[in-house]
């Protein structure tokens, strides 16, 4: 039950390095002066690209050595439901997600810093995710799904040994096919701590609590779900024996 305050550390640095890798991407291909946007005059095609980037965001962290350290939850509620599994006490829940929030906010800082004359632009807005012209109602349905299907996909991977190892490359090829054709609906967070990141420079509340209640909720029924079937699995993403890991006791 003592803190790991590595661990907590290294979900800092993870959310944060997204938090960049996020407004550095959604520059070069959302605002209106860079090159990418007069050769790639479509916003789908632009969309498919900042899915792939991120997509490689995610892989990068879940594979990296920091990722294989902390497990890459990156998301207060990937943590709340490994937590509702039994796979993460207390102390590490409350550690990881006050690691999470912090971390976002500081990628944002560094990357405001970094990107001060294009990140504020109207068409880029610190990347922010809000509702779509569909909504509340339909940003908020659109968060649910997606994080049924994908935390779902997350356990059902990792409960198989054969599959197991994969289980950040399905997870990463989700996000990048969630941003392009998902995000219109809802900005595509699942993420409370990734959504605040952003509303706080950019000022924008609109349709907050979406961004606080669908993903955790979606994640947890996914649990729940898996939880009757018995599911085994480590709370790691990839879980690497040469690593140490807080939640199934491997010490290398």
């Amino acid at each position: 039950m003592k803190p790991n305050w590595v661990e907590y550390g290294l979900e800092t640095f993870g959310l944060g390095l997204f938090m960049v890798s996020a407004s550095a991407f959604g520059v070069l291909l959302f605002h209106p002066d860079s090159q990418v946007v007069t050769v790639l005059p479509n916003p789908m095609v632009r969309s498919a690209l900042m899915g792939l980037a991120m997509g490689s965001t995610a892989l990068l962290n879940t594979y990296s050595p920091w990722g294989r350290r902390s497990g890459a939850h990156l998301n207060p509620a990937v943590t709340l439901t490994f937590y509702s599994l039994g796979k993460v006490s207390a102390v590490d829940l409350a550690g990881y997600v006050a690691a999470q929030f912090v971390g976002g906010l500081l990628g944002m800082m560094v990357a405001a810093a970094m990107l001060s004359p294009w990140i504020g632009h109207p068409a880029v807005n610190f990347v922010a995710t809000v509702p779509g012209p569909a909504g509340l109602g339909a940003a908020w349905l659109g968060e649910a799904v997606i994080t049924v299907v994908l935390m779902t996909v997350v356990l059902t991977c990792a409960a198989n040994p054969k599959t197991a190892p994969f289980t950040g490359f399905a997870a990463a090829g989700l996000v990048a096919v969630y941003i392009t054709f998902e995000a219109p609906l809802s900005g595509m967070s699942m993420n409370p701590a990734r959504t605040l990141a952003s509303a706080v420079p950019a000022m924008s509340w609109h349709g907050l609590w979406i961004y606080f209640t669908a993903p955790p909720l979606g994640m947890l029924a996914a649990a729940a779900f898996r939880r009757r079937h018995h599911a085994r699995h480590c709370a790691k993403l990839h879980h690497d024996a040469r690593f140490r890991c807080i939640f199934c006791g491997n010490s290398p």
